[in-house]
């Protein structure tokens, strides 16, 4: 009889999956890899801490990156997506973009998190390239996780009650150290994910998640530098820049791709200020993208 479980780690084709609080070694049948963390799957037991994946349950929501060759799952059934940046290292304003992009595209509420606010000399700035996406009505929480650690979990764990909730950002940020703090034990846990996956590599280079109790739970996955969306179609791309909606529909052609096109009513926007220039910049750079898709 098939009993369900919930996959908390993968490395390639091997999962880690936890099944009433017993965690099992599962495989896929094959070569099927389309496997999230997050998912709930159908086992089959092979042995008392093995079992094989029959099937994978509906998913309420997929977050995926992709480039011009293939897809990579980073998570199934989140409700949250949060990403940090930090005063220092200097963040990307492509990721964010793109990060905020695909979670629009997946129907995943975002939220930005500022971290590192002690350095007090870099705060203001950091804050007025955080105004392009807070102007968007995206939340800014903002912490030290080194400082004020007691604040930061004041401040992020209501956030993270009752939600599937996923950490991205890109190396630097302070990421673990959130999760750290968010998450005790979090560092055995990754030890025993890493020995019960036999990975012998770096425990960062795989998505994990860590259940917070009454429902809840963080995924944590590893520090990115490129968000490709080449699986995004037009019509979601243009639903997916949130600043664009009041203007969809206001074009003088019904199939305008807001790019060249006289009378776009989002062109029109963008020269009178209502919409960011970069982020129009990058609209057009994931059309071309999308136009790319070999997979």
């Amino acid at each position: 009889m098939n009993q369900n479980g919930v996959v908390i780690a993968a490395h390639g084709r091997h999962y880690l999956v936890d099944l009433d609080g017993r965690k099992l070694q599962a495989v896929t049948r094959g070569k099927k890899t389309n496997v999230a963390v997050g998912d709930v799957v159908a086992l089959q037991m092979s042995s008392s801490d093995q079992a094989v994946i029959e099937s994978i349950g509906e998913r309420k929501t997929l977050l995926y990156r992709s480039d011009q060759y293939k897809s990579k799952l980073l998570a199934a059934n989140l409700t949250r997506l949060f990403i940090v940046v930090a005063t220092e290292p200097g963040f990307a304003d492509d990721l964010i973009s793109r990060s905020l992009v695909a979670a629009e595209a997946a129907g995943i509420e975002a939220h930005l998190i500022l971290n590192k606010t002690d350095v007090a000399a870099l705060l203001p700035k950091a804050r007025e390239r955080l105004l392009a996406y807070t102007s968007l009505g995206y939340p800014l929480h903002e912490v030290s996780a080194r400082a004020d650690p007691a604040h930061a979990v004041a401040t992020l764990a209501p956030l993270l009650a009752g939600q599937s909730s996923i950490f991205i950002g890109q190396s630097g940020m302070g990421k673990s150290s959130l999760i750290n703090l968010l998450v005790p034990d979090a560092d055995i846990a990754v030890r025993e994910i890493s020995a019960a996956l036999d990975t012998g590599k770096h425990t960062t280079t795989f998505t994990r998640l860590y259940a917070l109790g009454g429902g809840a739970s963080i995924i944590d996955s590893p520090g990115f530098q490129e968000f490709g969306l080449y699986h995004l179609t037009e019509g979601m791309l243009e639903r997916a820049f949130v600043e664009f909606a009041p203007y969809l529909g206001g074009c003088k052609f019904y199939n305008c791709r807001h790019l060249i096109e006289p009378q776009c009513a989002v062109l029109q926007a963008v020269q009178d200020g209502k919409i960011a220039r970069f982020r129009h910049t990058l609209y057009g750079q994931l059309l071309h993208e999308s136009a790319q898709t070999l997979y």
